[in-house]
């Protein structure tokens, strides 16, 4: 079967192949991460979110005027506080950051194929089986699968890190990082708009959104066992002639000659710490608006599940086409040497730092404006595209031989932000007022600032000396025996002057 492929697609780049699916990997990742985010709000008794006082001057009125406390009440059955569902938002990430390392490490040494396949295929049983825990289980269950899902989905962001080092040339890097990468911006249109039509339309309710991403997950993981390998010198139906051009653009800094991993050049890294903080700053704005959007759409802004859906994915069909276009533009500059890669990255995540910053504030103050919340939101989060050009590929930049230790170290710590921010929002806006929520959205504001300062003042774009430290020695080996011979070769002249003058 393998010889027909190889014969019937051999005009197909496999490391396009590699970007697609590694792009429907990270969307899976995504719609199975972020459909509890919409689903919740039909899932919890709307009195149970409203049981504080409210002052109506803080709060926006109701779409429809005729719609009564006591109907919307009953849209879902389990009675989770703000609090609560804080903790069952952010309980994902609890798992997420311990496999992170791991899963790194592992990529590193083993290839990324199945380091990625079989988190997303656990994560995706999990999934399927979230709506028989919920039931049985309420509250507690929930949080302990959602720990669980984290677990295996921790691996898969290291491993996609690894696999995109292996497959996508340095000039080709920032688009196919970029393509694999917004599939967290599509995941989170499918995972917040089609979760609105199937939990408006389909019968079975809310559990339908579980059923339906999930079974998508196990679909993908046998598609990508067939498909795709860790590494073009792995891959039975690569043509010689793609295998030929990724071994001479790419074998500079990706072939290994064993040895441990530098960790303490690792951890001393500025420019890897200057990394950490632009994903803190990423996670932080992102995680609050992908966690917690739907809720600010259906608790203050008053959206119906269909509307919320459709509003609350908005901002990332948005965001996925800033993504792709800023990543051509970003490759087509570093090919011209219009700017180096450096400056580069740095302009790229402070467009998308500083203009969702801005934009996210001004929504605050727009009150009950739907319109021009909505507005504000999309504009806001759009700009949150150049992240991908910039800081997401960044780590790939500094070591394509540890770039899988190098996400998970960034990747960890950025994921601190995803269990920070929905409790954060759940503990600050008890009331669900708009005053409450621009707090939340001020402190992001500050994060995003902080974070792109330290970014780039301490960002590099180059790959580091310890990414081959055995090359690195041979080079100093190298020097010391040129030293040592220049310095024999005068030892001897001089002695033979010495000669000449005792004779």
């Amino acid at each position: 079967m393998i010889p027909s492929w190889r014969i019937c697609c051999a005009g197909i780049p496999q490391r396009w192949v590699f970007a697609v699916m590694g792009f429907l990997a990270v969307t899976n990742a995504y719609t199975m991460r972020i459909c509890l985010s919409l689903a919740i709000t039909e899932m919890v008794s709307t009195s149970a979110t409203s049981a504080n006082d409210t002052s109506l001057d803080d709060t926006c009125p109701d779409l429809d005027s005729s719609t009564s406390s006591n109907t919307s009440s009953s849209s879902g059955t389990f009675e989770w506080s703000e609090y609560t569902q804080g903790i069952i938002l952010s309980s994902f990430f609890w798992g997420y950051i311990i496999t992170q390392l791991p899963g790194g490490v592992l990529a590193d040494k083993f290839g990324g194929k199945y380091t990625l396949g079989l988190g997303i295929f656990s994560t995706a049983v999990f999934t399927l089986l979230t709506p028989v825990v919920v039931e049985t289980f309420d509250a507690t269950g929930l949080i302990v699968l959602r720990f669980l899902m984290g677990l295996g989905e921790g691996t898969s962001f290291p491993a996609v890190n690894v696999l995109i080092a292996q497959w996508a040339p340095p000039h080709e890097r920032s688009k196919i990082g970029t393509v694999v990468m917004t599939g967290a911006q599509v995941g989170t249109v499918l995972g917040t708009a089609l979760s609105g039509i199937l939990i408006r339309y389909s019968s079975l309710g809310w559990p339908t959104v579980f059923y339906v991403f999930g079974g998508f997950g196990v679909l993908w993981f046998f598609v990508w066992l067939f498909l795709c390998y860790s590494t073009p010198a792995t891959h039975p139906f690569i043509t010689d002639r793609e295998k030929h051009y990724l071994h001479e653009t790419m074998n500079e800094h990706t072939h290994k000659r064993g040895g441990p991993t530098p960790w303490a050049r690792i951890l001393r890294s500025g420019p890897l710490w200057a990394l950490v903080a632009g994903k803190v700053g990423h996670d932080w704005g992102f995680y609050t608006m992908v966690t917690d959007l739907p809720l600010y759409m259906s608790n203050v802004l008053k959206f119906s599940i269909q509307a919320n859906g459709f509003l609350s994915a908005l901002p990332y069909v948005v965001m996925w086409i800033a993504s792709i276009a800023s990543s051509w533009l970003a490759d087509w500059l570093i090919k011209r040497e219009k700017i180096g890669i450096t400056n580069v990255r740095k302009i790229c995540t402070t467009i998308a730092s500083v203009g969702p910053a801005i934009f996210i504030i001004a929504a605050s103050y727009a009150g009950c404006d739907r319109t021009v919340v909505v507005v504000l939101f999309t504009l806001g989060m759009g700009l949150m595209g150049p992240f991908y050009p910039g800081m997401m590929v960044n780590a790939i930049d500094l070591s394509p031989n540890y770039s899988g230790t190098l996400m998970a170290i960034v990747n960890g710590i950025g994921a601190i932000a995803g269990i920070l921010a929905p409790y954060a929002v759940g503990v600050l806006t008890p009331n669900q007022t708009v005053g409450e929520w621009r707090v939340v959205f001020w402190i992001t504001f500050v994060v995003f600032f902080v974070s792109n300062l330290v970014f780039d003042i301490w960002a590099d774009g180059e790959v580091q000396p310890w990414n081959d430290l055995t090359e690195e020695i041979e080079r100093q080996a190298r020097k010391e025996i040129e030293s040592k011979n220049e310095q024999g070769v005068a030892n001897y002249g001089q002695t033979r002057n010495d000669g000449d003058v005792v004779t």
